[in-house]
């Protein structure tokens, strides 16, 4: 499988990376000697089950490597013309690609390990889109204090993941869909609006399981797509705030110290 970095983002005077990155990009913020995205880059550098790696977001002279045959693109502009330009560059290096992974350069802590358990347990079933999630005490207990946000269901309290997979085609045939996802991610009336009032009500009500909830939102949104209990904090441990950059420069610095 061949995978997909987006690392197109710059935090804007007013969001709170920007003091670190000062109008550069966030995926070259330096944690623990290193590129943020390189500690991703090494992941998918020793992952088996990747072949080909696309850097959107940043250039070819941005110093950062991979093992696995590499190639860089320019920002798209947003979230969605980077993942489908991301997507239309593995499709014209492997035709015949069903499925993608794409993983956010913000989640440093991932090992090669995560990434194939992540493309072999996603490939065991045939879905448009699997998102990992993360239990909050599988979380916590790997990242203390690093305050994310949890979703309370009834059967299990969740974050989201940073590393998933997707089919090619459908990110290709659903553009509206996508489009849709991408821009409610931090709007709850949006949010509200996409997956239904309904399904929201039982979510705030902490009323429907979290397969309910996948069912619900899949019909809503005419996609196949399952949700993976990942066992692995890193893959949802993306650094937004500055303590939880403090945080994973602390902790990847342990890997490096002699």
């Amino acid at each position: 499988m061949d995978a997909v970095v987006t690392a197109g983002g710059i935090p804007k005077p007013d969001e709170p990376l920007y003091p670190y990155t000062k109008g550069a990009s966030k995926a070259l913020l330096d944690v623990a000697g290193k590129p943020m995205v390189q500690w991703c880059l090494d992941a998918l550098s020793g992952a088996k089950d990747i072949e080909h790696v696309i850097v959107m977001g940043l250039e070819a002279d941005s110093g950062v490597s991979c093992s696995k045959p590499l190639t860089f693109m320019s920002n798209q502009g947003s979230m969605l013309e980077n993942i489908l330009g991301g997507i239309k560059k593995v499709l014209e290096i492997n035709p015949d690609a069903h499925h993608a992974l794409m993983v956010s350069s913000d989640i440093p802590g991932i090992t090669a390990e995560m990434v194939d358990w992540v493309v072999e347990t996603c490939l065991q079933t045939d879905d448009d889109v699997y998102y990992n999630v993360i239990k909050r005490e599988v979380m916590e207990a790997r990242y203390p204090g690093s305050k994310r946000s949890f979703t309370r269901l009834k059967d299990v309290e969740i974050c989201g993941g940073d590393m998933n997979v997707v089919r090619t085609m459908t990110v290709n045939e659903h553009r509206d869909t996508w489009d849709r996802i991408i821009e409610s991610r931090k709007s709850a009336a949006k949010q509200a609006s996409l997956i239904g009032f309904d399904t929201l009500i039982l979510f705030l009500l902490h009323a429907i399981t979290l397969e309910g909830a996948v069912k619900k939102v899949c019909k809503r949104l005419n996609l196949k797509g399952r949700a993976v209990l990942c066992p692995y904090a890193e893959v949802g441990m993306d650094v937004d705030k500055p303590h939880q950059l403090e945080m994973m420069r602390a902790d990847l610095a342990k890997k490096v110290s002699p």
